[in-house]
């Protein structure tokens, strides 16, 4: 079934309810975007000369049209290729030759970025906004394209911390698996609820668009475009039944800002796409309520591998509650998760291996890319790269990334294990481990530290780690910065952190 359905039958059904918002404005019923979504589905059709099957690229900040591009380019059977828009030209310039992309829909603030670089086989760059893209709205709608389950729908491209980066398919039938799993783990939707969309669109939550478009609820974006504490507190006054999906950076952000404010509207932080520390989690807590919840999911299987629930997240009398707070949760009902040795056989509960993943939720490759689709999808397994361990009951415990495993004479150190350790000092705001070549023990670990205020003594960090855990995993240096390296969506840039080391 075409994704863009879901849009057709809740501008029937739910016409006058608010689809798109921003600000505390609503500035599109479902029956008004409905129905702009034909008629400029039939513009690329017709007018741009786009065909089933061609890519549509968006390099737009979060705004209202891009809600309402993303479905036209499914309403015309096209695939959808969303890029961030904090990327830097050149990599822009890549996404777009590898996509094969033959138009490119840009906000004013991009248009100029885009304009300036030339693609082969890009025919047009149309910015929002703009009268040329206004003149796409003059026409009778167009009727919806039937597409086979198996077509892209949205071809995701990884954040590339570590070569170029790599489209994943996401074709229309992995994407209506992940939007049912949202009602099956993650949350419920009313229609008079709403999803705050203070991330980049591009990725994680653009892709909650989908399940609030099902149910009819209005996506809204902040009028900054992007995440400001103040605003989002702002926003949860003005808006009722409302969603935030945030990188664990985002929820610290909120929970440690410093006004007391009203957060009465707000009725779930669904966060993801990076580690929370346990602290962390019990601080927001502590401040919201049972108002989080914790998905762990890749490009690759989008949103859905684990889950952990509001109940589980809110359980404080559970015997096992900060264990299971440091987990990721269990698996979505669409997958099978298991932890699995070098050789893919699975290994038994709490030992540690790569996580991998089967289920409708699964992208079927990258895109252009047979090599490494290959590698990743061996034996019909999403290898994931994350090194974690699954307990007894099911709940699974990330360690690291593999590529981020320290081995300090012959015995792996998890940095995960160690940076939870050193945030329990009240000194400590942020912390990240690496490993530094060591000619003797291989690597030796080593924890570059954002202070909270005065920066602690070494001896001081060296006393809670001893306390804690192994001798051998402490941190053989401190490293105090002012902030550490971190990508457009808040995960820290370890590749970038033993660059600097190195120097």
């Amino acid at each position: 079934m075409n994704l863009a359905a879901w849009l057709t039958r809740a501008g029937k059904a739910l016409g006058e309810s608010p689809a798109l918002g921003i600000g505390g404005s609503t500035v599109r019923n479902y029956r008004e975007m409905a129905r702009r979504v034909a008629v400029l589905a039939g513009a690329m059709r017709d007018r741009l000369g786009l065909r089933p099957g061609d890519r549509v690229a968006f390099t737009m900040k979060n705004c209202p049209d891009y809600v309402e591009v993303l479905f036209a380019a499914w309403h015309a059977g096209l695939a959808a290729v969303p890029i961030n828009a904090k990327l830097h030209a050149s990599e822009f310039t890549y996404i777009l030759e590898n996509s094969g992309a033959r138009v490119v829909f840009a906000t004013a603030d991009l248009s100029p970025v885009i304009g300036s670089i030339a693609v082969e086989g890009v025919e047009r760059a149309i910015e929002v906004g703009s009268p040329e893209y206004a003149a796409l709205f003059e026409g009778d709608p167009a009727p919806l394209a039937q597409v086979e389950p198996t077509d892209v729908a949205w071809l995701f491209y990884t954040s590339g911390t570590t070569g170029q980066p790599k489209g994943a398919m996401l074709t229309h039938r992995v994407l209506t698996a992940m939007t049912l799993s949202y009602f099956a783990d993650v949350d419920t939707i009313d229609p008079a609820d709403c999803i705050l969309h203070a991330a980049p669109m591009s990725h994680g939550s653009g892709l909650y668009i989908l399940p609030h478009v099902l149910r009819g609820a209005c996506n809204v974006i902040p009028e900054s475009g992007g995440f400001e504490p103040d605003e989002m507190f702002d926003l949860m006054d003005r808006w009722r039944g409302m969603a935030i999906f945030a990188a664990p950076t985002m929820v610290k952000r909120l929970t440690d800002f410093p006004e007391d404010r009203d957060s009465a509207g707000l009725k779930s932080i669904l966060y993801g796409g990076g580690p929370m520390y346990v602290a962390d989690a019990q601080a927001a807590l502590d401040r919201f309520g049972p108002k989080l919840v914790q998905i762990y999911g890749q490009g690759e299987s989008p949103m859905t591998i684990t889950y952990l629930g509001r109940d589980v997240i809110a359980a404080r009398d559970h015997p096992r509650w900060v264990e299971r707070l440091g987990s990721v949760g269990v698996a979505q009902s669409v997958v099978e998760v298991r932890v699995a040795d070098d050789r893919d056989f699975t290994l038994p509960p709490g030992e540690t291996g790569e996580v991998l993943v089967r289920g409708d939720s699964v992208m079927p490759g990258y895109w252009r890319n047979p090599e490494a689709t290959a590698a990743t999808l061996a034996n019909g397994w999403l290898h994931t790269g994350d090194v974690g361990a699954m307990d007894e009951e099911g709940f699974l415990t990330l360690k690291d990334r593999s590529k981020d495993v320290i081995i300090s004479g012959g015995t792996n150190i998890y940095p995960r294990e160690v940076e939870e350790v050193l945030l329990r000092h009240p000194g400590v705001a942020e912390v990240s481990v690496i490993g530094r070549p060591d000619a003797e023990w291989g690597e030796t670990v080593v924890a570059y530290v954002v202070a909270r205020g005065d920066a602690p003594a070494p001896e001081d960090l060296d006393g809670i780690c001893l306390d804690a855990i192994a001798r051998f995993k402490r941190p053989r240096d401190y490293r105090f910065v002012d902030a550490l390296p971190k990508n457009n969506y808040g995960k820290v840039l370890k590749t970038a952190l033993r660059e600097r080391d190195a120097e």
